[in-house]
């Protein structure tokens, strides 16, 4: 059954808007674009790697902006990292890292900003510190650590002796 050139015209222009459409962003993915655009103007350095996470140092650290939906409150490190968030009760952004040895957290713009830590490994600790004060450590037998109080916000390095 052959259809009308019209018709088919008509068809093809109302299926290409609709793929257009779908292309397009929706005013939510504006605001996830802003956010991160937002976070890189305020910490300089990193490389988005998808709509939520920046990678520092060429994957060293991980940033992830927003947390998962369901994970409110939660500490949710992926294992094989030990974690730090922006605020008590691992509230985000969230940074990551797995790395050993003493490490300056300036280097990814995370100093004098961890209000919380969570160590997901299998082994070991990571201990925070100001300068070369020790502050607080998570680790194999303490791994959380919901409120970094009475230090919170001044951790400027981390260490991890393995």
């Amino acid at each position: 059954m052959a259809f009308p050139r019209a018709y088919r015209r008509m068809v093809a222009a109302v299926l290409g808007g609709l793929l257009i459409v779908a292309g397009m962003p929706g005013p939510g993915m504006a605001a996830v674009n802003r956010e991160m655009a937002d976070y890189l103007a305020a910490h300089p350095g990193g490389v988005a790697v998808s709509a939520n996470e920046i990678s520092y140092g060429d994957g060293a650290v991980l940033v992830t902006l927003r947390e998962p939906v369901g994970t409110y409150a939660l500490a949710d490190c992926p294992y094989g990292w030990y974690c730090f968030y922006d605020r008590p009760n691992f509230g985000y952004p969230r940074g990551k890292l797995s790395d050993c040895g003493r490490q300056n957290l300036a280097t990814w713009q995370w100093q004098f900003r961890v209000a919380s830590a969570h160590y997901n490994i299998s082994s070991g600790s990571v201990t925070f510190y100001y300068g070369t004060t020790a502050l607080f450590s998570v680790g194999a037998g303490n791994r959380v650590r919901a409120d970094a109080a009475p230090y919170r916000d001044w951790a400027n390095y981390v260490n991890r002796p393995c």
